[in-house]
């Protein structure tokens, strides 16, 4: 028989990897979204998913090249736990479970999905320290972790997110100084540390951040001089720090007012009285926790 007519056992299994790898890995997906829906009472869910159904037909679920790339579950009455085998969605871009009842400790796994670009956990119950790995999620654009009950310190790490735009921390319990690798986060729009046991000094670093508008430290235990820095954030439009201990506000004179919507300080603590700037928009109401992209 012509050689060429023989079948080659492993072309053909090549040619078989080839053509069921991609359905195995749906297949290992859908795995781990059913250990999720049964893990978070999915019964109980807003919007169930109908199992009987392909997994790109399930609410929320985003389907490209036979893998999931989104999870957008916002305030669907999620509960219980999230289960560590979430971080094995490797594909993953979106990840959205704010405004739910998850509980339990934030699993370590989740940040090693480093194809996030947004990650929305707040408005649950969760606990647990933010790991050192977080410094993974290179591709990370929003990380949304208020009103939990996280702990610890603030990783040096987070300074290696370097396409962040919006991270906020508010309302958890956190410890420790603001880490000078904020800095490095040239990218950042709001910086939402609000209402946790954070202390030192505002790091000087700060002042890279010139794409900065929103910038929210109020109700914590800061202290120190507000940094020279303040006055390169030229595009800030919100500020709060009050409720803290700052022994210095002098260099909020450097601020280009212009900009801001909301000022917010000790004013009976500090040498200079600044109630009296020009704003040149109306003031906005305080900090309002709310998801912005429950739409998207």
């Amino acid at each position: 028989m012509d050689k060429k007519m023989r079948c080659n056992p492993i072309l053909i299994f090549c040619l078989f990897c080839l053509f069921a790898l991609p359905a195995q890995s749906l297949k290992k997906d859908k795995e781990i979204l059913l250990e999720l829906y049964e893990v978070t009472n999915g019964t109980h869910w807003v919007r169930k998913w109908d199992l009987k159904q392909p997994v790109s037909q399930w609410y929320g679920v985003s389907v490209r090249d036979n893998r999931v790339v989104g999870l957008e579950l916002f305030h669907n009455n999620l509960m219980g736990p999230i289960p560590e085998s979430l971080g094995q969605l490797d594909k993953l871009e979106r990840l959205n479970l704010a405004f739910n009842n998850l509980t339990g400790d934030l699993p370590e796994s989740l940040f090693n999905l480093t194809e996030l670009q947004v990650l929305k956990i707040e408005m649950n119950r969760l606990k647990g320290s933010l790991p050192q790995s977080i410094g993974q999620l290179s591709h990370l654009q929003e990380f949304s972790a208020f009103n939990n009950f996280l702990s610890g310190r603030i990783p040096a790490e987070i300074g290696y997110l370097e396409q962040l735009k919006i991270l906020n921390l508010s309302s958890n319990n956190l410890i420790g100084r603001i880490p000078e690798s904020v800095g490095s986060l040239s990218q950042l729009q709001s910086l939402g540390l609000f209402e946790n046991q954070l202390f030192g000094d505002i790091p000087e670093t700060i002042g890279n951040l010139t794409a900065l508008k929103e910038l929210v430290l109020a109700n914590n235990q800061l202290g120190g001089a507000i940094p020279e820095s303040f006055g390169q954030l030229a595009n800030l439009e919100v500020l709060q720090i009050q409720h803290n201990n700052f022994e210095e506000y002098r260099n909020l004179g450097r601020l280009n007012t212009r900009q801001l919507l909301v000022f917010d300080y000790d004013v009976e603590k500090s040498e200079i009285d600044f109630r009296d700037l020009n704003f040149s928009r109306t003031r906005m109401a305080d900090t309002k926790f709310e998801d912005d992209n429950e739409n998207d």
